[in-house]
C-alpha cells in the first residue's frame, strides 16, 4: 500500500469540510447583506398580499437611501420582540400624513393608494396627524378595516433602522399572483 493511498480519504475529507464552510459563510452573507425570504400571517397587507405568500426581502436597497414612499418593507415589531410586520411605507422623514375622513392625505395632498380595495375607509386610533420625524418612515398596512392592521396609527413612526428589507417579489403560490408586488 502506497502513502498516497493513506493521504487521499483525509485530503477528500478536508475539502469537503472546505466547501461546506464556505458554503455556509456565502449563505450568511447573503442572508445578512442581500436579502431574505418571508412570509405573510394575516390579512394586514390584503388585498396586496394573502395569507402565506412567500416573499424575497431585498437588503442592500436599504444601503443607498431607501426605503422610498410605496414600498413594501419588512420590519420588527415596535409592539413585540419575536415578530416582524410587513407594512407599506406611506411617508419618509420630513413628511405630514394626515387621516381626514376616512382617506389619508400625504403633503396636504390626497393619496392615491390604487392598492387598497375599493371604498376602503381608512380608521384612526388616537391620532389623525403625524410629521415623520428624522431617521423614521409612517408606514401602513394595505387592508384598512377597523381593527385589520397594527401600523403607525397604532404604534407611530417607526425608525428606518428596524427595517429588514424591502420586499418585491412573491415568489409563492405559483399563480397569477406570482412575481413582482405592486
Amino acid at each position: 500500500m502506497d502513502n498516497n493511498d493513506k493521504k487521499e480519504p483525509r485530503n477528500e475529507a478536508v475539502e469537503w469540510i472546505k466547501s461546506i464552510v464556505t458554503a455556509i459563510i456565502i449563505a450568511v452573507f447573503i442572508k445578512t447583506f442581500i436579502f431574505n425570504t418571508t412570509y405573510v400571517l394575516g390579512n394586514s397587507m390584503y388585498p396586496t398580499l394573502h395569507e402565506k405568500d412567500r416573499l424575497f426581502a431585498l437588503k442592500f436597497p436599504l444601503y443607498f437611501g431607501g426605503p422610498h414612499r410605496g414600498d413594501v418593507v419588512v420590519l420588527e415589531a415596535p409592539d413585540s420582540t419575536d415578530k416582524d410586520y410587513i407594512k407599506r411605507v406611506i411617508g419618509i422623514e420630513g413628511d405630514k400624513v394626515e387621516i381626514i375622513d376616512g382617506k389619508v392625505y400625504l403633503n396636504d395632498e390626497l393619496l392615491k393608494e390604487d392598492y387598497i380595495a375599493d371604498g376602503s375607509y381608512t380608521h384612526i386610533y388616537n391620532e389623525s396627524l403625524w410629521i415623520v420625524p428624522k431617521g423614521q418612515v409612517f408606514v401602513l398596512g394595505d387592508n384598512r378595516e377597523e381593527g385589520a392592521s397594527k401600523d403607525s396609527r397604532y404604534f407611530g413612526c417607526v425608525d428606518i433602522d428596524s427595517i429588514k428589507g424591502i420586499t418585491g417579489f412573491r415568489y409563492f403560490p405559483f399563480d397569477n399572483r406570482f412575481g413582482k408586488i405592486n
